[in-house]
């Protein structure tokens, strides 16, 4: 497991009875995590806010003290907008500092200019990583909100004058305009939902969606490829899963070294380790 643990802005406090309690930069929030199965102690006090779930789906937050609407982060060079969403979220999953860093440290060695595709960028976390690497990144998303969201992170990291396109649009049908138009990537990073829809009603599902879409964008890769890393936070799907989708499909390409496994965070002062997700990775020898 890669575990995130060089960060001064995040950290998690405790974790009992199903929540987490996380530090993010000045304000203290309580949130459900269904890894979170052992009851050890009570968590609930010294928050400022608590995301309760509905019954009947979807939830909200509570505030105890006065959390503003949106406050910023830093992870090492890189700053980021942090809000109280819908769906329990902030709008950054800091367990992936672990790609950002090995995302920064392969574009910067690699010693040319890289360009990186973004599927399902979100609020454009790898985005601003490899931006600030010096990577030229074109960001698709079908949402309009997180592209503008991933636009204000560019902003508060002071990357604006760094080649980043946004692109609102359904990835699959993205890719093959892409394919069309003879573009192609030295790196491509995907963060696919389990299942979604796109900008105009196209549904995503994750078993039967995959394994299609890393097929297209082997036609979009360059003839010299730096990495192409898939995250996925779908319960159930094994990091192996991942490692031999890369085999069967962008290997075949180029030979390159194959990667898979668990992301997690730390907690403070302890040894338990909280597993928030899995990656495959494929990249150049």
């Amino acid at each position: 497991m890669k575990i995130a643990n060089n960060w001064e802005d995040y950290e998690i406090l405790d974790m009992s009875n199903g929540m987490k309690k996380e530090r993010w930069g000045k304000y203290v929030l309580l949130r459900p995590d269904p890894q979170i199965i052992w009851n050890n102690n009570d968590i609930n006090d010294d928050v400022d806010a608590i995301y309760y779930r509905s019954k009947k789906g979807g939830g909200h937050w509570e505030n105890i003290t006065n959390v503003p609407e949106s406050w910023q982060i830093k992870y090492k060079n890189l700053t980021f907008n942090i809000k109280q969403m819908g769906f329990k979220h902030t709008g950054l999953f800091p367990e992936q500092a672990v790609n950002w860093d090995y995302m920064i440290d392969k574009i910067k060695s690699s010693n040319r200019k890289i360009k990186v595709l973004n599927l399902f960028a979100y609020t454009g976390g790898a985005t601003v990583a490899c931006a600030y690497a010096g990577a030229d990144v074109v960001h698709v998303d079908s949402s309009k909100g997180m592209v503008s969201w991933a636009k204000e992170n560019i902003e508060s990291s002071n990357l604006t004058d760094r080649y980043v396109r946004f692109i609102v649009d359904d990835c699959v049908k993205f890719v093959k305009r892409e394919i069309r138009r003879g573009n192609k990537y030295d790196a491509i990073i995907m963060d696919p939902p389990s299942f979604g829809r796109g900008a105009n009603g196209e549904v995503w599902n994750i078993e039967e969606s995959l394994y299609p879409l890393i097929e297209l964008c082997t036609e979009v890769l360059s003839d010299d490829p730096l990495f192409f890393l898939i995250n996925s936070y779908t319960t159930g799907l094994s990091p192996k899963v991942l490692e031999n989708i890369l085999y069967m499909t962008v290997n075949k390409k180029k030979k390159g070294v194959i990667s898979s496994g668990e992301v997690g965070l730390p907690m403070k002062d302890s040894n338990i380790i909280l597993p928030c997700g899995i990656y495959g990775r494929w990249e150049n020898e």
